[in-house]
């Protein structure tokens, strides 16, 4: 049975997520992070999207950007694929990394911005990988206050 087409259009905005293949980790320590946000610059200037967010997890990744082009599918193609040649490279292994295609969510700006940016940033903290959220790969500075979290986030969209 052949896959569904993914839409893409002009100006989309998406939530992606790729999890690493039978759950297992994609990075396995800050060099394997590092390499992983300079793969995204190298694509952000390729390919001209805009990252809102993102949150990169032991054994997956979550970000939160919008194409001006129609190319989800290349820029993603390109981030995966790098990335995967580097870790089997880095760590000699072989075969895949993520655990089938990548996860495209479109989002409508206006309504989900503001809860996918804060669910993208709590990501770290509800996995118990950080108490404050203030690791260095999240897009994003929390603050707590007591009984309430206050969110600065970098100005849209977030250099890497």
């Amino acid at each position: 049975m052949a896959r569904s087409l993914r839409l893409e259009f002009e100006g989309a905005f998406y939530h992606i997520t790729s999890r690493g293949n039978l759950r297992d980790s994609i990075f396995f320590d800050d060099k394997d992070r590092e390499k992983f946000l300079e793969i995204l610059r190298r694509t952000k200037e390729r390919y001209g999207y805009l990252l809102h967010a993102y949150a990169l997890m032991e054994n997956h990744y979550h970000l939160f950007l919008e194409t001006p082009k129609t190319n989800i599918s290349q820029i993603m193609q390109n981030i995966n694929t790098s990335y995967t040649v580097y870790i089997n490279k880095r760590h000699k292994r072989y075969g895949h990394l993520f655990q089938g295609r990548f996860k495209g969510i479109i989002v409508d700006k206006e309504s989900y911005l503001i809860v996918l940016s804060r669910y993208i940033h709590l990501n770290p903290v509800r996995a118990r990988i950080t108490q404050s959220g203030s690791v260095l790969h999240i897009s994003i500075m929390m603050v707590l206050l007591k009984y309430h979290i206050l969110f600065i986030v970098r100005s849209l969209p977030v250099e890497i």
